[in-house]
């Protein structure tokens, strides 16, 4: 981005709103793209384990070398962090979520931090990412692949994700390679009314077990769409790279939304591949055009953006309205964020402060 950093830091309380490591990965992530100096206290104030966990503390580390940035406080349960960027530096980068301790951490959340900075840089990325590809309570890389990067190529930015080794909670130790070509500008995302005929895809995938469960999960889920007058093309994918074992089942609308449901122990597969349908499902009937998770991962590029977007959501989530919060302290972007079934979000972009 243009102009030289702030040199006056921006205090954010991290325990705002949502209060997890979403504003860590928003918060400096902007930082690194506005060359603006941030101080956060109160890092997951309220979570049972206060402060960076490994997968925050690899996060803020990443932005630190791709931002050339001063940082203080970036240990293991630090719960303040100071983060000076200087600059944009794009190349390649390798980042092990395991590194400072053994962790399944997602890679993908890590690299929707990665994202943004790179994405506005002077030339091209290339990034490797260690960890949990396929885990508990975050987004798996074929939610990347299918529903982010997608809807990312309409508003200009190319990136395109191989999968060389899958992760499952707890071994971890997938790594996928991520490589970005910078935009030359954003352009706006309005996307407000549901796909007229929408086309479903996804996978039903196993990894050190019996190609069967992966089977059964693919039958159910297919028995479920079509009883709705859904018709889905569901690939069956039986892994060999992985450390250690699990499932998935993994529903998409291509660049709009994703639902995702891991496997475990004493889980039937029918369970699993009911809680994917059932969540395409819900999203479907709600009239939203996109889901809850790419709502908020598209803001912070849309407040970035040369032009107004707007699109509606199933519901203004916690993780939307901390999104939002955050990226108003940066950025003079108007975001209206309408109740309503389903949500309307307009974002009227903000020049660099």
């Amino acid at each position: 981005m243009g102009g030289p950093p702030d040199p006056t830091p921006l205090t954010l309380d991290g325990a705002h709103g949502e209060g997890g490591g979403q504003i860590v990965r928003t918060a400096l992530a902007l930082a690194v793209t506005l060359g603006r100096a941030v101080t956060l206290t109160g890092i997951r104030a309220r979570r049972p384990k206060p402060g960076l966990q490994p997968q925050h503390l690899t996060v803020v580390r990443a932005l630190a070398a791709i931002g050339d940035a001063e940082v203080t406080g970036d240990a293991l349960g630090s719960t303040a962090l100071g983060f000076a960027p200087r600059a944009i530096r794009a190349g390649d980068y390798r980042f092990d979520v395991g590194a400072e301790r053994g962790s399944a951490g997602a890679v993908s959340l890590l690299c929707q931090a990665l994202v943004l900075p790179l994405a506005l840089a002077r030339a091209p990325s290339r990034l490797t990412l260690i960890g949990g590809t396929h885990v508990p309570w975050s987004p798996p890389v074929h939610y990347l692949t299918e529903v982010f990067f997608p809807a990312l190529r309409l508003i200009g930015i190319e990136a395109t994700l191989d999968l060389r080794r899958w992760g499952w909670y707890p071994a971890g130790g997938g790594e996928i390679h991520v490589t970005l070509t910078p935009s030359r500008a954003l352009t706006g995302f309005v996307c407000e009314a549901p796909a007229a005929d929408p086309l479903i895809s996804g996978i039903s995938a196993v990894s050190r077990l019996p190609r069967s469960i992966a089977e059964r999960q693919k039958t159910r889920a297919e028995e479920r769409l079509a009883a709705a007058g859904i018709t889905a093309e569901i690939a069956l994918v039986e892994d060999r790279t992985a450390l250690g074992p699990g499932t998935l089942v993994f529903l998409s609308l291509r660049g709009r939304a994703g639902f995702s449901a891991l496997g475990r122990r004493g889980l039937p597969a029918e369970r699993v591949a009911d809680q994917a349908a059932d969540e395409l499902l819900a999203h479907l009937a709600s009239g939203a055009a996109v889901d809850a998770h790419l709502a908020d991962q598209l803001v912070p590029f849309l407040a970035l953006a040369a032009s107004p977007s707007s699109f509606t959501c199933p519901t203004l989530s916690p993780h939307l309205q901390t999104v939002a919060w955050t990226v108003r302290q940066f950025l003079p972007a108007g975001i209206e964020l309408g109740e309503g079934r389903p949500a309307r979000v307009a974002i009227a972009p903000g020049k660099e402060p």
